[in-house]
């Protein structure tokens, strides 16, 4: 059973967002900092237009975000889907410590 400390869909779209390989790499550059579309589609083998796809895909994840800056848009990462993320996988992995400490507890040395 899953921990249910962030709501389903917060964590659910974030995980589903970083699913693609193609949006782990758009996170990997934001990561170094703020970029237009054109410099991400730059640094990878697909079109702008399917960057503009995988970062709207991201931003209703909340895992970035966009300021206008005069005529383009700067993508940047937004903490509220990778706290999200992060909650929940934290809560997941100290139940399943719990459970194995509670295991290793009530074993009986042979």
């Amino acid at each position: 059973m899953a921990p249910s400390t962030a709501p389903i869909l917060e964590f659910e779209d974030a995980l589903d967002a970083l699913g693609c390989p193609t949006r782990r790499s758009i996170v990997r550059l934001l990561a170094e900092g703020p970029r237009p579309v054109g410099e991400i589609a730059a640094a990878l083998p697909v079109s702008r237009p399917a960057v503009s796809k995988h970062l709207r895909i991201l931003e209703q994840a909340e895992l970035v975000a966009h300021d206008r800056q005069g005529t383009r848009n700067l993508f940047r990462l937004e903490r509220r889907g990778f706290d999200a993320a992060r909650r929940w996988l934290d809560a997941f992995w100290d139940e399943a410590l719990a459970r194995f400490v509670m295991l290793a507890e009530n074993t009986e040395e042979r």
